[in-house]
């Protein structure tokens, strides 16, 4: 068996900004991050949920915005981001098929936390990103259900695994295993420092392509023995960061994630659904406001140059991340998809 190991512990260092201490999204003050992962026999699927900070997020609502790359998928929750710039929930990433599942976790949680929603004040905008395990997984069976979403949010922490757990148990990326993937960056504004965290969920790609550090490793491994299952895929990019910024900001940092995807070889295919999910820590919007009018920082657009930067830096770490934490898994009807672990070290 490989072992799991950051694409860093290979001497593979992505960008020139510092990291943060963790090298994760959890660099972000307040964000945590929770798995439940089901993994057995055809079953391979799970839930991953990312808690943008520790109060009452309904009540607090975090900047938020969203960007669609491609817009091959069934999130829920977009709608309502892009028009109010705000998020209210935890945000869930599954598989395509339990994106209902997760969102009526989310309002079960919201409607715990909350006895005014649906009673005093409107309802609730669930937030659930997905994408399609089926080649790994027995998705027909719909095995992620409320509870195991509801155990994901209370499991949530600043120390988290990567891989092939949670959302990423039955995930591929490149051909080869993915999963989840996370990689922070932290940039020093005047006398302050931010951090810019980025969390994926990585299903896409064709191996062929595969880039590390503008070295053609897919071609390659296009010569070993690698299930091959076309061109299908997805990824889900979540953002964090704790600088203030505006909603519309913060969607222009969202969109360099491209950038970082385009590093490792990504081309967002037609049956692919890639999204990117940002929120910020600094400003949050309150559900009952004091006063008429609510004051934001934000950040001067020529200072976001660092950001759009961490942005792409982060992308693409994340995305390598995400296979070289994940180990090699044989699921449904035999299928497999071999760790990058096993050919990396005769690759760099």
């Amino acid at each position: 068996m490989t072992k799991k190991q950051s694409i860093r512990e290979y001497g593979v260092q992505i960008g020139n900004l510092s990291t943060g201490q963790k090298n994760s999204i959890a660099d972000v003050e307040g964000v945590k991050v929770g798995h439940v992962t089901l993994k057995k026999g055809r079953i391979n699927t799970g839930a991953t949920a990312i808690i943008p900070h520790q109060d009452n997020i309904f009540l607090h609502k975090p900047i938020a915005a969203s960007y669609v790359i491609n817009g091959f998928g069934k999130s829920i929750g977009l709608t309502q981001i892009n028009e109010l710039g705000t998020l209210e929930t935890p945000i869930i990433l599954t598989n395509t098929f339990n994106v209902p599942a997760a969102s009526d976790a989310l309002i079960e949680y919201s409607l715990a936390n909350n006895e005014d929603i649906g009673v005093k004040t409107g309802t609730v905008n669930p937030v659930v990103g997905e994408c399609n395990d089926a080649y790994l997984n027995d998705i027909r069976g719909q095995h992620v259900n409320t509870s195991h979403v509801l155990e994901a949010i209370h499991n949530a922490s600043s120390d988290f695994e990567q891989g092939d757990v949670g959302a990423g148990t039955g995930m591929s990326c490149y051909e080869l295993k993915g999963g989840i993937g996370s990689a922070s960056r932290v940039i020093k504004l005047g006398c302050h420092k931010y951090t810019l965290g980025v969390l994926v969920l990585s299903n896409f790609g064709r191996k062929k392509d595969l880039i590390i550090k503008g070295m053609s490793v897919g071609e390659e491994l296009d010569h070993q023995e690698v299930d091959c299952y076309g061109e299908k895929g997805s990824v889900i990019v979540v953002l964090a960061t704790d600088l203030p910024c505006s909603s519309r900001q913060l969607r222009r940092i969202c969109k360099r994630v491209p950038l970082g995807l385009s590093r490792t070889g990504a081309y967002a295919f037609n049956g692919s659904g890639d999204i990117v999910l940002g929120f910020s820590t600094a400003n949050k919007i309150e559900h009952y406001p004091k006063e008429e009018l609510q004051e934001i920082k934000v950040v001067s657009e020529d200072k976001l140059n660092e950001f759009f930067r961490a942005a792409v830096e982060a992308t693409e770490e994340s995305v390598l991340n995400s296979m070289t934490f994940a180990e090699t898994l044989i699921g449904r009807d035999g299928h497999k998809r071999i760790s990058i672990n096993e050919f990396l070290q005769n690759l760099l």
